[in-house]
């Protein structure tokens, strides 16, 4: 059996006092070191939530309230206006808390005297770390970028003016670095969106866009998309005054005429001489004083504005309001007209066709003639049957119906002719002119794609 021999009462006495005595001065030791890596573990949390919400922040948003007068805001845009400066000073200040907060986590384990501390204190501080102060703030920072940006910036601010000569040494060595590999110093440019984020941003707005505005707005951004050639009223049927006609039928014609602006021509529409707005002539029309000189010499005085075929809808628009004009021929390379093209065209791609009820939207070209079968002038544009039934013929070939079924056919078909395009099934009722004139549509229920032209079996 084992002696324990205790030290007589006076020496034992003496020797709990100084064990005491060690106690309570390791305590105060350790006091300062503890609080000391708390605050370090507290700064690592800060420099990875803070990266975080820097890097994922809404710039629009920020430069929003920096106009708005918000102090912070301005703070925050020209820091992120210099990434590599304030990326700098958080990779700086986060590697610097990290090793000191190891370095003081050892020394603690150490004091204790138990021969596993030091390793048990490595595995529960890389938990701590981890848990506290990487994932919890980065998933509170990605929640809210915003506010943790913008209480951040001044605190990056003075971090960056404090340490610019340490970050000029390490930014300078970086970019050095990455000049090996062909890659320029990182700035943050102006961030301009693209228009196909642009559709993007305005397509997720749904819930504080109105679903009118918000297709107004897409419309607006196709507009660079369309040509003149996709909205212009064919050449065949642009209604014009040929003033070899007979006087009377050019009476008859005025009128009777829905239009405010008719071209005037002689024999055929490229010998065009001018345009005639009704206003012009409808007070001298009612009198019957009108002649067929006048006629011409009003049409003269307003000369035909032509348009290159291709145009886009954005330069036409914007041609339009510059030449104050509302009216254009488009004519192709060789300078023959190809139809008409208006300013209420374009801003019907805007805002919609001018009329109360979309069901007579293409009221002239589309009859029904049961559910699911339509009747239609094959001179009618694809695009504008698309957008008024929803079907979704290809758009990427011809612009008419006519011209789908002619790709197609490769020569011009009788009556009868049964034509598969995609799910839909085109019947050829009329042909006229060396063009198909209507033809019958067959619709399939829920159309899903649009699929390769192919001939019917």
């Amino acid at each position: 059996m084992r002696t324990v021999v205790f030290p007589p009462a006076p020496e034992l006495l003496c020797w709990r006092v100084r064990q005491a005595r060690n106690a309570a001065l390791n305590a105060a030791l350790d006091a300062p070191l503890l609080l000391a890596l708390l605050v370090l573990l507290v700064i690592v949390a800060f420099s990875s939530g803070t990266e975080v919400a820097m890097l994922s922040v809404n710039r629009y948003r920020i430069r929003h309230r920096a106009q708005a007068g918000s102090g912070a805001a301005r703070t925050l845009e020209r820091l992120l206006q210099k990434p590599d400066d304030w990326l700098g000073a958080n990779l700086v200040i986060l590697a610097a808390a990290s090793v000191f907060a190891s370095a003081i986590a050892t020394i603690l384990a150490q004091r204790t005297g138990y021969p596993y501390a030091v390793p048990l204190t490595g595995a529960l501080l890389t938990i701590v770390v981890i848990v506290f102060c990487e994932l919890a703030p980065k998933i509170y920072a990605a929640a809210n970028p915003e506010g943790v940006a913008l209480h951040a910036a001044g605190i990056y601010r003075v971090l960056v003016l404090v340490a610019r000569p340490a970050l000029w040494l390490t930014n300078s060595v970086a970019r050095g670095f990455l000049r090996l590999f062909g890659v320029a110093r990182a700035t943050a440019g102006p961030h301009a969106l693209s228009a196909e984020e642009l559709r993007l941003v305005v397509t997720e707005a749904a819930p504080v866009i109105p679903a009118r505005h918000r297709q107004m707005l897409l419309s607006i951004l196709d507009l660079e998309r369309i040509t003149v050639n996709d909205i212009m009223i064919p050449r065949q049927e642009i209604s014009g005054i040929d003033v070899r006609e007979s006087w009377e039928d050019i009476l008859d014609q005025l009128q009777q005429t829905p239009h405010t602006r008719l071209p005037v021509y002689e024999g055929e529409l490229d010998n065009l001489i001018g345009l005639v707005h009704m206003k012009r002539v409808a007070h001298e029309l009612v009198r019957g004083t009108l002649t067929r000189e006048r006629l011409i010499e009003v049409a003269r005085g307003r000369e035909a504005y032509f348009v290159p075929e291709g145009t886009a809808l954005n330069v036409q628009l914007v041609q339009f309001q510059r030449n104050r004009r509302r009216l254009a021929f488009v004519v192709n390379e060789y300078g023959d007209i190809e139809g008409l093209v208006t300013l209420e065209d374009i801003l019907e791609e805007i805002v919609g066709e001018f009329t109360s009820d979309p069901a007579t939207v293409t009221h002239k070209d589309v009859h029904t003639e049961r559910p699911g079968v339509f009747i239609v002038n094959a001179s009618a544009t694809i695009r504008a049957l698309n957008r008024a039934l929803g079907w979704q013929l290809p758009t990427g070939g011809p612009k008419t119906v006519n011209g789908l079924l002619l790709e197609q056919l490769e020569t011009i078909p009788d009556s009868g002719t049964m034509v598969r395009v995609g799910n839909y099934e085109f019947e050829v009722l009329q042909v006229g002119d060396n063009a198909v004139r209507t033809v019958r549509v067959r619709v399939p229920a829920a159309p899903k794609a649009v699929l390769p032209v192919s001939r019917a079996p």
